[in-house]
């Protein structure tokens, strides 16, 4: 058993309160490690911290700062399997998955270190002589990350490496759930050079540490990836210092099937989105909306090939699906199925907890004649639970698609040109993909969503650079005299 500290102003140090809190392997039950459990007093700490770090971190030029960016890829990449394995240990995953999460993390390091050389801003001719305008980007500040447990090295890899590069020090509060890979990440960037007081984690409850990091006046932004409960109480509280807030808030995600798709292709999107990492994904395909002419061959399909996924512990080569992160989370994918069936819709497989296995897993499950204004397909269940929708023509999927308050991620399968651009043109959603599943991000592309899903801003790509950076407007006047903008043009 591993005890595990907080990392404040470059040292691993204790709990200013005592308390611990127990890491579990979700597929075993086996303890993982103890980890210290942060209070408002070690925020302060790590804030001030971070303040005090900033104005070195910030002046130091950014192709210095994306060296050690690039160490840190490379030795992620050295401990990709040790990771991995580490990851569907404490977060439960399949290995396969896990590997696919770190390679996450690498790529998200080389890219954003490759931005080091370039943070571009832009140049722009003057409306009078003699002056020159352009912009550039600045550093927010000290800025708060807030992390999930479904992508442990991911997505904080994915805040926290554009973050660094423009000049930012750091707060990372990562789930309960799944503390310790961003620990391991941490080490890393520790390894590769940061100094001191730049980036510092802080373990604990999102009600004590989440809470401070919101209300601390010192934190300039917040970034947050989690659920929409708690992402429009951050904006609320943010708004009272009028902090940056960034947010990416989960999806009731739509897979379209029409009648001159693949089937084959489409089923193996269904598998793949609706119960890839157990269901426990922000794009997840929740809903299937298929058209009526193929929809009895598809469902056929897609049952005979469900009932083959092997339910089990990560680690274990043979195994499709793994476990449900915790018990509550478990009772909750429960509770959905439950209102499924009073609701009127068909369980045609799965829905039940596994008993024999140790830990906590949930049985792959379909629903059919379920219609749009159900809550299992309005609302995020976030566990291998997919519910099928019939649909006579492609206007009428779309319409579909676009009735829940989410707009992350979507998905159509046809061999029609026409119907893969209005689904590009009118689904509400951040994210289209054409004969693919609805996950599958690549981290030089913008990710995010709209309407419920976020507020906004994207991660990924050069937007994540925007995410955080300030953009301010310069302007050289080498004329000599006082020139008037607007009044004197002649």
């Amino acid at each position: 058993m591993q005890e595990y500290k907080l990392f404040i102003n470059g040292e691993w140090t204790g709990s200013s309160s005592g308390e611990m809190f127990d890491d579990l392997n979700p597929a075993t039950l086996e303890l993982i490690g103890k980890l210290h459990k942060a209070n408002g007093e070690d925020v302060k700490n790590a804030v001030d911290a971070a303040e005090d770090a900033f104005d070195t971190w910030s002046s130091t030029p950014a192709p210095h700062r994306a060296r050690i960016l690039f160490r840190a890829a490379r030795i992620l990449e050295e401990r990709k399997e040790e990771l991995a394995r580490l990851m569907t240990m404490e977060m439960g995953k399949i290995l396969v998955e896990s590997r696919g999460d770190v390679q996450e993390a690498i790529d998200v390091a080389y890219y954003a270190a490759g931005e080091g050389r370039r943070l571009f801003g832009e140049t722009t001719p003057s409306e009078l002589p003699n002056k020159f305008c352009m912009t550039v980007r600045r550093p927010i500040g000290v800025v708060g990350l807030i992390t999930p447990w479904n992508f442990p090295i991911a997505i904080p890899a994915w805040k926290v490496m554009p973050a660094l590069v423009a000049g930012n020090t750091l707060i990372l509060k990562p789930a309960s759930d799944t503390p310790v890979l961003s620990i391991e990440l941490v080490k890393i960037l520790q390894e590769a050079g940061l100094p001191r007081g730049v980036l510092n984690i802080l373990t604990g409850e999102g009600k004590t540490v989440g809470s401070e990091i919101v209300h601390n006046r010192k934190i300039r932004a917040v970034s947050f990836t989690g659920s929409l409960e708690v992402g429009k109480w951050i904006l609320g509280e943010g708004a009272r210092d009028m902090k940056r807030v960034s947010l990416e808030m989960g999806g009731k995600n739509p897979l379209i099937v029409m009648d001159d798709a693949d089937l084959n292709l489409a089923v193996d999107g269904i598998i793949w989105g609706a119960f890839g990492t157990a269901g426990q994904r922000c794009t997840a395909a929740s809903r299937v909306i298929a058209h009526e002419k193929i929809f009895p061959d598809l469902l056929n399909r897609l049952i005979e090939r469900t009932k083959k996924l092997k339910l089990g512990n990560g680690l274990h080569e043979n195994t499709d699906v793994g476990p449900i992160i915790n018990n509550s989370q478990l009772k909750k994918i429960a509770k959905y199925v439950d209102i499924g069936k009073k609701e009127g819709a068909k369980l045609v497989l799965g829905g039940n907890i596994i008993k024999p296995l140790p830990g906590y897993f949930f049985e792959p499950t379909i629903f059919t004649e379920v219609s749009p204004d159900m809550r299992i397909a309005q609302e995020e269940i976030f566990g291998p639970v997919v519910s099928l929708i019939k649909v006579q023509d492609i206007d009428e999927a779309i319409r579909i698609a676009n009735s829940v308050e989410y707009g992350l991620s979507s998905s159509i399968y046809s061999g029609n040109m026409k119907n893969a651009f209005k689904a590009i043109e009118r689904i509400e959603a951040g994210i289209t993909y054409i004969n693919a599943s609805t996950i599958g991000a690549e981290i030089h592309l913008p990710f995010g969503g709209i309407k419920s899903t976020g507020n906004g801003t994207r991660e990924g790509g050069t937007t994540a650079i925007e995410e955080f950076t300030e953009l301010k407007t310069v302007y050289f006047d080498y004329s000599g005299k006082l020139q008037k903008a607007q009044i004197d043009i002649e």
